[in-house]
């Protein structure tokens, strides 16, 4: 047996022995990206339910200081990372992958998990005032322009049905975004050309629920509503690893 086959055999022994399948059989690559006020840590009860069940997953830490800047982060982990994959974003990351999936090949579907997903030149923030939601009158701006989430507000606006000790956490380690990413765009949205899911959050007080049904219908998405806040990755993570392994299904 060559080296490289001993080391697949003893790699699969491994994963079998911990109750997780082995990975990339043939399964697409799981990328997600994470939205405002957040990091890549909050994906944390959803990818252990993707290992286990054999894709190969990667989290996104992106900046949040500007749009083209995340944007262009979400790439250059793309381009280091085989083929096929599956792009997910929540909430702001969803104009993140947007535009980050436009002519990247090895993209061949989209995951909106509560999110913005804006059409080419539209501006992330171009439809707050026809669908406003509870989360804006809570954000604050700080003297460098970046908007925090007032710590009083955090758990009924963000994340409603987490516990109120992990929604105090979250709210202490909340990751600013810069206010300038509401009013910029991407120069092509890649929902246009590759099939998408959608997930609502229909307890969403963030982003709009009416919003997202009309970026999922926009967009012609497989769409599925969840009972949930803002945050349905976080507290019903099985539902939506369902909704991604549908997706990734679909990949080839």
């Amino acid at each position: 047996m060559k080296f490289r086959d001993a080391l697949l055999a003893l790699s699969a022994l491994a994963a079998s022995s911990n109750g997780i399948a082995a990975p990339f059989a043939g399964k697409p690559t799981i990328v997600l990206v994470h939205g405002a006020f957040a990091d890549a840590l909050g994906w944390q009860r959803l990818i252990p339910i993707l290992l286990r069940d054999g894709y190969n997953v990667t989290a996104v830490e992106i900046p949040l200081q500007s749009l083209d800047g995340d944007v262009v982060t979400t790439k250059r982990l793309l381009d280091s990372l085989p083929g096929p994959i599956v792009l997910v974003g929540h909430s702001y990351g969803g104009a993140v992958i947007t535009g980050a999936a436009a002519g990247e090949s090895k993209v061949k579907a989209l995951v909106y998990l509560a999110a913005f997903g804006p059409d080419s030149g539209e501006a992330v923030g171009a439809f707050g005032d026809k669908y406003p939601a509870d989360l804006g009158k809570a954000l604050k701006p700080d003297s460098a322009g970046f908007l925090w989430v007032d710590r009083a507000q955090f758990h009924q606006d963000f994340a409603a049905d987490v516990p109120a000790a992990d929604a105090a956490v979250m709210a202490a380690t909340q990751k600013p975004l810069n206010s300038s990413v509401f009013t910029a765009s991407v120069p092509v949205a890649a929902w246009k050309t590759l099939p998408s899911w959608y997930v609502v959050s229909k307890q969403d007080h963030a982003i709009n629920p009416d919003l997202e049904r009309f970026y999922a219908k926009r967009m012609g998405a497989h769409t599925t509503e969840v009972d949930a806040s803002h945050v349905a990755f976080i507290t019903h993570p099985q539902e939506i690893a369902k909704v991604i392994e549908e997706a990734a299904a679909s990949a080839k």
